[in-house]
């Protein structure tokens, strides 16, 4: 019954994909600017452009070209960078390992910060620390990501010193480094996880904490903390599951910017070098393996909360 069930959940991710890279695939091919331009230069001709373009297969139908793509694709082969010449596998697959330590650092961030906002708010309510996490619920939702980036390089890099304004150490080559490097970035990307889960656990705390099998723990004459730890948490766990699944595909599409802001050499910056460069083929293969990411992370939370909520039948 369980196989059967992984096997319907992955039927469902198949077509997901192809849909999705096709969107994507044809919304690059719109982007402003044209590739064999920015190859050849202004002074161009117009002979030497169509040359090129046809060298190149842009001048063929859109779902010709993704067709082209996608068997390749399938092979391993995602081209070659337009610009650089490099294979654009081994550019992208350079670059994932960095922008994931990124991604799994905030994430951690994101639930540390938000489980200590929620069970604190819980334990006391109307106390400071119930009001401090409403307002980090809400504040953290509501500051962009970019902005709360440039200023805490202004406070913790420019004034104080403590901690570099760029560049990023891999936790592999020196774990000091890595650290230092890794902590103002996973704050910006991690803020607003943080602030969707301490809502949600919040919220999610308090009504399990309404329910029946509970009021028979605290007639039994256990304390609040334990109550919570052993009882309310795990079933409050749940729908935070679920929360953390999406919070990985939102931070890995803002990498972008945040990769950007700290000069970050992950799939985010990549992606954005590939923008101003017109280069498509590296653009597409650095979606395609953030497409294939988000799928797969949506994938094993579902599994996952089936598999932790006994309710859920493997249907």
């Amino acid at each position: 019954m369980f196989f059967k069930f992984l096997l319907r959940r992955l039927m469902y991710v198949i077509p997901m994909l192809i849909v999705t890279t096709l969107i994507v695939f044809s919304l690059i091919l719109i982007i402003p600017g044209d590739p064999a331009l920015a190859l050849l230069g202004d002074n161009a001709t117009e002979e030497k452009l169509a040359l090129l373009r046809s060298q190149l297969g842009l001048d063929q139908p859109v779902l010709i070209q993704y067709w082209n793509w996608l068997t390749n694709a399938v092979q391993g082969d995602l081209g070659r960078s337009l610009f650089t010449g490099e294979i654009v596998s081994d550019a992208v697959f350079s670059r994932l390992g960095i922008t994931f330590q990124l991604v799994v650092t905030s994430i951690v961030f994101s639930f540390i910060f938000g489980m200590i906002f929620a069970i604190g708010s819980v334990i006391k309510p109307n106390s400071w620390m119930d009001y401090v996490s409403r307002f980090m619920g809400t504040i953290g939702t509501a500051i962009p990501n970019f902005w709360l980036a440039m200023l805490l390089i202004v406070v913790f890099s420019v004034n104080l010193g403590w901690l570099p304004a760029t560049g990023f150490t891999s936790i592999s080559d020196n774990l000091g480094g890595f650290f230092q490097s890794i902590i103002l970035p996973a704050i910006c990307l991690g803020a607003f996880g943080a602030a969707q889960i301490t809502r949600q656990l919040r919220s999610s705390l308090l009504e399990v904490l309404e329910s029946d099998y509970i009021r028979t723990a605290y007639s039994k004459g256990l304390l609040l903390w334990p109550v919570i730890w052993k009882h309310a948490l795990r079933n409050s766990l749940l729908p935070v599951i679920t929360t953390t699944g999406l919070l990985f595909g939102n931070m890995l599409g803002a990498t972008v910017v945040i990769e950007t802001v700290f000069a970050i050499p992950g799939m985010g910056q990549l992606a954005v070098n590939s923008i101003l460069q017109r280069d498509f083929p590296m653009l597409q293969g650095v979606v395609l393996v953030m497409v294939i990411l988000v799928l797969i992370i949506n994938f094993v939370t579902d599994v996952l909360y089936s598999v932790l909520d006994p309710r859920i039948e493997f249907k």
